[in-house]
């Protein structure tokens, strides 16, 4: 008798057409086109989780920037300042103060002018 790897390559099968659920034609009904489609998705997804990191700290600086300059000090300087004074936020909540308490991050340039 013939023995075959049927249940396992069903399921290999399957679990592929899965994973392709959702995509458009064949991608998601023909098994070798939804496995090239899932192969890239899943290297792009890493991909772009890289990229989200720089994509976020790109507009939280944007933001700081755009406050700090309003408050007459460049973002650089507003940084090098903090820095030598000590102070330990990050970008993202340099941003979340510029957007939501204005007095406060005007007391923080007024830490960095000092410094």
């Amino acid at each position: 008798m013939r023995s075959t790897n049927a249940p396992a390559s069903r399921a290999r099968r399957k679990s592929r057409l899965k994973l392709a659920k959702g995509f458009y034609g064949a991608r998601s009904k023909l098994f070798r086109t939804a496995t090239e489609a899932v192969d890239r998705a899943m290297r792009l997804a890493t991909e772009h989780r890289k990229l989200k990191k720089r994509d976020f700290r790109q507009l939280w600086i944007a933001r700081v920037n755009a406050a700090a300059r309003a408050e007459g000090i460049s973002y650089s300087k507003l940084v090098a300042g903090l820095i030598k004074a000590g102070v330990t936020l990050n970008r993202k909540m340099l941003s979340e103060i510029a957007i939501k308490d204005p007095q406060g991050f005007k007391a923080i340039v007024d830490i960095a002018k000092n410094a």
